[in-house]
């Protein structure tokens, strides 16, 4: 019979660097970009009062797996993560709980800062305080070497148990500020990580050259961002192309001549692409979280 390794919450904690988990990103978008590795859209069930949600992927030869989560009501369920090998269809490995989906995200945006913010970036603006903006800082922390992190939200306890825990547990020095307007003039690197229907920041507080991630709401109507944030960008990447025409309400640049500026990530990691203002807007790239697990188990 064969062994499966379960890692809880703990162990995605313990095991996972976040220098190795954007550098394990990075090979999963370019060999998504190189059609090794199959990302289709999220498909979900409907089961009454939520759904069932999942995202699947495969690494050719290697692996297959999925990640499943439920939209139901309530306070947020624990996902489940499990990797398949290829050739036999075991169950190589299975993560439970909700560590390993955030992170893969912030090594995402990791890889994104990495390929596309000005290599001198040092200053960085947070709106938003829950874990997918610690898991963005966590990741950009290990590509570049920040020396000014303003952070806001609309609560103030947040904000300063969030300044708290990054010195704590990332050893960064992070200010929380009293505006989102006091968090984003000036800033190199701007992440927006609401849940916020209406537009979080006005796009005349960016600076030029700037690189901003948007991780909350993206549908029409209903984004932290409006479409001026985007005719200020010169780039507008994301890291599943496919996924921004899955959406439902559709993804903000559907049916606008905007949505064919959008370059998926893999094209600019492979391309090469740096210059200007560049907005990222982070979808989850499927079958990413099954390729950290794979990682992580091997």
């Amino acid at each position: 019979m064969n062994l499966v390794t379960v890692l809880a919450d703990a162990d995605i904690r313990a095991r996972l660097d976040p220098g190795q988990a954007v550098v394990w990103m990075r090979e999963a978008i370019r060999a998504a970009h190189e059609g090794r590795l199959h990302t289709p859209p999220r498909a979900s069930t409907d089961l009454g009062s939520g759904r069932l949600v999942f995202t699947t992927g495969a690494l050719e030869g290697e692996w297959f797996g999925y990640r499943s989560y439920d939209s139901f009501g309530g306070e947020p369920g624990e996902q489940v993560v499990v990797v398949h090998d290829w050739r036999t269809g075991e169950v190589r490995g299975i993560a439970v709980g909700n560590e390993l989906g955030p992170r893969r995200v912030g090594a995402i945006g990791g890889v994104a800062v990495d390929a596309l913010a000005n290599p001198a970036a040092d200053t960085l603006a947070l709106i938003g305080t829950g874990t997918q903006a610690f898991t963005q800082l966590w990741a950009i922390g290990a590509v570049r070497r920040l020396s000014r992190i303003r952070v806001f939200s609309r609560d103030r306890g947040r904000r300063i148990a969030f300044a708290r825990r990054a010195s704590e547990e990332l050893g960064l020095s992070v200010s929380a500020v009293e505006s989102a307007r006091e968090a984003v003039e000036g800033a190199d690197i701007v992440v927006l990580a609401t849940n916020s229907p209406t537009p979080v920041i006005d796009p005349g507080w960016v600076k030029d050259g700037a690189f901003v991630t948007t991780l909350g709401p993206k549908q029409h109507g209903r984004a932290e961002f409006g479409p001026e944030l985007i005719d200020r960008a010169d780039l507008v990447v994301t890291d599943s192309v496919a996924q921004t025409r899955a959406y439902d309400p559709p993804f903000i640049l559907s049916g606008t001549p905007e949505h064919d500026r959008l370059i998926s990530l893999g094209s600019a990691v492979s391309g090469n692409m740096t210059g200007g203002t560049v907005l990222f807007c982070s979808v989850g790239l499927a079958g990413t979280e099954a390729y950290l697990l794979a990682k992580l188990v091997s």
